[in-house]
């Protein structure tokens, strides 16, 4: 069964030791983000800051390992994979909540809406001030009306304001830059915290623009997503979440917003954003709000991404190349700069046709690797192995130039444009030559199921 909702995943997390309780004092002005480091660090347990300086208990580290990721989709290695496609395959649609919803248990608006109120941590000294950063915006497509959900970071500017980043190439992006072209100057989205964990890993997939992003959610679920409608803006969110921050982006205005410590493990320099103007907060009673760490690779943004990307981009890719076998979109490549593929060439130069349709997705990779199927993408070592001995420079890489550039790389130039900003990437074709003879693999044949108790007795 799906869970119900936030609740009810923060319950199994402490019931396998993978959320702990922590009643001290824990300053929201850096002391967050070092914990939360910490933690991540070591693969550890989710924390629960009960004193914080404000009403609200935050838990962070929800998504810093892989184990919690399985425990989100209530499934085990062997299987999660799987599950997750044959949740793409079949999407379920959102059903609206009876009765009054749980998110809607207190409603302040005007002067009471004061973002000031909730745990909002500053995560570094560099920071350019508080940040949500596990904030899941819904936003609707001002043409179609379709909806979208995804996470984008935000800044607290006041009491009632706040600036965020959207990619021009993201869903949110695009329907702001729709909005203005309509000739709209006020366009209303929300920001919520505190979902069915599914929900959080459904904005990471990568699907067409026209998708409701509920339906997907849906079928992950295995059941539908329950929406209620919200009080102040033209929308529908998440009937138990447990906050939902209503807001307006005026169109007609920019502030200045970051830096942030991103993704990449770089600071992206602050730089004029739109600004949003809160309408309304509505929470459960007793909400729990919420902390994400990003930074240098691996924190809790990377452990997110990663199986929603590696699946969904599989699946994409799976219908142009029917014997592609395996996919790794590693942390340290920010889970998009860097994607391994495995697959069984069915004609000279298929390596290539897959690495250049890499290259065209949304992910907006830099470095594309291909190897054979005897290859486990998911190890370095095996990879490292295929491209030192299966590949040849001059024969085997690519070079591609004027691509668009993948988010806040920061060897790109800052000073243009997000919407201008290119860059280039490299293919690695390590494949054995096709039809070729390639010479003998040097392993030891039955090595795995020789017996040898004396080893077994030493590290049993």
């Amino acid at each position: 069964m799906p869970y119900a909702d936030f609740r009810a995943f923060l319950d199994v997390l402490r019931s396998n030791g993978e959320l702990i309780d922590i009643d001290r004092r824990v300053d929201l002005f850096c002391e967050v983000g070092k914990a939360l480091r910490q933690t991540s660090a070591i693969g550890g347990p989710a924390l629960n800051f009960k004193n914080n300086g404000t009403a609200f208990p935050m838990v962070g580290g929800l998504y810093n390992t892989r184990s919690k990721a399985l425990l989100a989709f209530e499934a085990t290695e062997a299987d999660v994979f799987e599950k997750i496609l044959a949740g793409l395959a079949k999407p379920i649609a959102p059903v609206m909540a009876s009765g009054k919803a749980a998110t809607h248990d207190v409603v302040l608006t005007g002067p009471d809406a004061d973002l000031t109120k909730l745990p909002i941590p500053t995560y570094s000294p560099d920071d350019g001030g508080p940040f949500i950063t596990p904030g899941i915006v819904v936003s609707r497509d001002p043409e179609t009306g379709v909806p979208d959900i995804g996470h984008y970071r935000f800044q607290i500017m006041g009491k009632s304001e706040m600036s965020f980043l959207a990619q021009p190439f993201h869903r949110f992006g695009k329907h702001i830059v729709k909005a203005r072209k309509l000739g709209m100057t006020k366009y209303p989205a929300a920001v919520v915290f505190g979902v069915d964990p599914i929900l959080a890993y459904t904005c990471t997939i990568q699907v067409p623009d026209g998708t409701n992003d509920f339906d997907v959610a849906g079928g992950l679920r295995g059941a539908p997503v329950e929406l209620v409608h919200a009080r102040t803006v033209d929308l529908d969110v998440p009937a138990h979440s447990e906050i939902v921050i209503e807001f307006e982006v005026d169109l007609t205005k920019d502030v200045f917003e970051g830096p942030l410590g991103e993704y990449t493990g770089y600071y992206t320099p602050g730089s004029m954003k739109p600004l949003a103007r809160v309408t309304a907060i509505t929470h459960r009673k007793d909400a729990y709000c919420q902390a994400l760490l990003t930074g240098v690779p691996p924190t809790e943004n990377h452990i997110l991404k990663q199986l929603p990307f590696e699946a969904s981009f599989f699946q994409m890719m799976k219908k142009q190349f029917p014997t592609l076998h395996s996919v790794s979109i590693p942390p340290s490549g920010g889970v998009s700069f860097s994607i391994v593929m495995s697959l069984t060439q069915r004609y000279a130069g298929e390596a290539r046709h897959a690495i250049l349709a890499a290259m065209a997705t949304n992910l907006r990779p830099k470095i594309v690797t291909v190897v054979d199927t005897d290859i486990n993408v998911q190890s370095s070592a095996e990879v490292e192995w295929a491209v030192a001995f299966r590949m040849q420079p001059q024969r085997d890489v690519i070079v591609v130039d004027g691509l668009p550039a993948g988010p806040l790389d920061p060897s790109v130039d800052d000073s243009v444009p997000l919407d201008s900003r290119t860059g280039s990437a490299i293919g690695i074709d390590a494949t054995r030559p096709y039809g070729e003879e390639f010479q003998k693999v040097a392993d030891v044949p039955g090595w795995q199921e020789y017996e040898f108790p004396e080893l077994r007795a030493r590290h049993s």
